[in-house]
């Protein structure tokens, strides 16, 4: 049985909604797979979350107030965010040398860590959709989804969008 025509698409066409939750749903098959493997791996205590929080926090560091900006949160929640994860080990906050009166957050080697394995594990997934989907259908796929997103890889601001206010 096909899927009736609608106004925006042919006969047989999935509806539109279909769209969003298919490619929600890729991107949480890949992020559980990862999270997974990275607690088999000694990081079990991370979250999807913390991976766009090490990515504001950036390979210099950065203050808690610039980390709430980036990722579209509160002052106080990035705070709650950094203490959380200095008490796992994975970030710690030391002096500005530019200004000993602010605080800058960087990852420890327990946090650059999980980011080395994150990739490892991220070229890994990516290779076993290769290999189910085949590689130039994957690189298509990629090269599509180029296509209709922005250029910039790096939209950090994730847990403020699905935030309530």
């Amino acid at each position: 049985m096909s899927n009736p025509p609608s106004e925006h698409g042919a006969a047989g066409d999935p509806p539109g909604f279909e769209l969003p939750l298919r490619l929600f749903l890729a991107f949480r098959v890949i992020i559980d797979e990862l999270h997974a493997e990275l607690a088999r791996e000694g990081h079990a205590d991370l979250r999807p979350m913390h991976g766009f929080v090490f990515q504001a926090i950036g390979p210099d560091g950065t203050t808690a107030v610039e980390l709430g900006r980036r990722l579209g949160v509160s002052k106080q929640a990035a705070g709650k965010m950094v203490e959380s994860l200095e008490r796992a080990g994975y970030v710690e906050r030391a002096a500005d040398p530019s200004d000993a009166r602010r605080k800058i957050v960087r990852l420890t080697a327990r946090g650059v860590d999980s980011l080395a394995r994150s990739a490892r594990i991220f070229d890994r997934i990516r290779d076993d959709w290769a290999e189910r989907l085949g590689a130039d259908r994957l690189r298509a796929l990629e090269a599509d989804l180029r296509e209709v997103t922005p250029a910039d890889l790096w939209r950090l601001d994730v847990p403020g969008w699905f935030g309530t206010t």
